[in-house]
């Protein structure tokens, strides 16, 4: 065997715990059973989702009862998405879904349609069904509920995915797909959507200034009803250094409100804060965050051990998962 494979099974293995010398703890409950946040922002499901890799975009089926999310080793070579499913009231371990499980292609950012039949994420992979044979650039791919797994994935095709980049789907009530579009070679992205009708993708709109309100910005969240979008903006003189994420509220008319930064209690100086999700619920907002953990219990003195520790814990410097309750949204609506 390689010496690349046996470091890809390695990593992979790290994924989904089996590198693990612990029993995965019994977890019970909504979301993992894990406490909810309240109004400050709390670190969701640590040393299980959030642990010493980078986890990221997180997509929720409509009863709550499975979790995907994206984890990947800090330089982005192996990534996958993972899953964990609530069986008979209790959370599995998380591991990697069978579609993501080839270490040669790029998988991320996973969205599941309002109403679950729907899986929508973004692949490097090639298209087989036009003859690809060696990844490509970034595509949007989907698969259809079939019983309680997922069909094949499928490219999504013309007019969303072009010779250009598209990632991060968000999808609301009636099927309108909102992404990101990056200009291959080009350092900026832009939010476009694109409304489906008769089965049928329109040809992609790039979203008004309010939307698109930075140097760039990307990994933009569409509430359901679209009444909301929050979106990861670089380049603005009112962040609080790199990206942070906005929110930006719709009227029926379909026009947009100025973007609000979302303050404190979620944004940092850091640079990760690019991939946000609103519960299926309403109840929650979960984003990514490479914030610094201020709680370390230092030893008295330094050991091997606690330097083993310090390795396998969130945050120490990659990207986790955090979670809010979304009465910070209304009240960023209210202000």
């Amino acid at each position: 065997m390689k010496m690349r494979n046996v470091c890809v099974l390695l990593v992979l293995s790290i994924m989904t715990g089996c590198a693990s010398d612990q029993r995965f703890p019994v977890l019970k409950g909504d979301y993992l059973g894990q406490a909810p946040p309240g109004g400050q922002a709390q670190i969701f499901a640590p040393g299980i989702v959030s642990t010493n890799l980078a986890a990221r975009d997180v997509a929720m089926m409509p009863d709550g009862k499975e979790l995907y999310f994206g984890m990947t080793t800090n330089d982005y070579k192996n990534a996958a998405i993972l899953v964990t499913r609530c069986v008979d009231d209790r959370w599995t371990e998380p591991e990697v879904t069978p579609f993501s499980a080839n270490p040669n292609w790029l998988d991320f950012e996973p969205c599941i349609s309002p109403d679950g039949l729907k899986f929508y994420f973004l692949s490097n992979r090639p298209d087989s069904a036009n003859g690809e044979t060696q990844k490509g650039d970034q595509d949007i791919w989907v698969m259809d509920r079939v019983g309680n797994g997922w069909s094949e994935p499928y490219n999504l095709g013309e007019p969303v995915n072009s010779a250009d980049e598209e990632y991060f789907p968000s999808v609301t009530n009636d099927g309108t797909i909102y992404f990101t579009r990056q200009v291959k070679g080009s350092p900026i992205g832009n939010i476009y959507r694109s409304r489906l009708a008769n089965g049928h993708y329109s040809d992609p709109e790039k979203l008004p200034e309010q939307v698109n309100s930075g140097r760039s910005q990307f990994n933009a969240f569409i509430a359901p009803d679209e009444s909301y979008i929050i979106v990861p903006v670089l380049g603005r003189e009112d962040s609080f250094g790199a990206t942070d994420y906005y929110i930006v509220f719709r009227s029926e008319d379909d026009s947009w409100s100025e973007p609000i930064n979302m303050g404190e209690k979620i944004n940092t100086a850091g640079g990760r804060e690019y991939s946000p999700y609103v519960s299926r619920d309403g109840k929650y907002f979960f984003f990514m965050s490479d914030k610094k953990s201020a709680q370390d219990i230092i030893p008295e003195k330094m050991n091997y051990r606690y330097l083993q520790e310090l390795q396998r814990r969130p945050q120490m410097g990659n990207s986790d998962i955090f979670w809010i309750e979304t009465k910070i949204i209304t009240e960023l609506k209210n202000e």
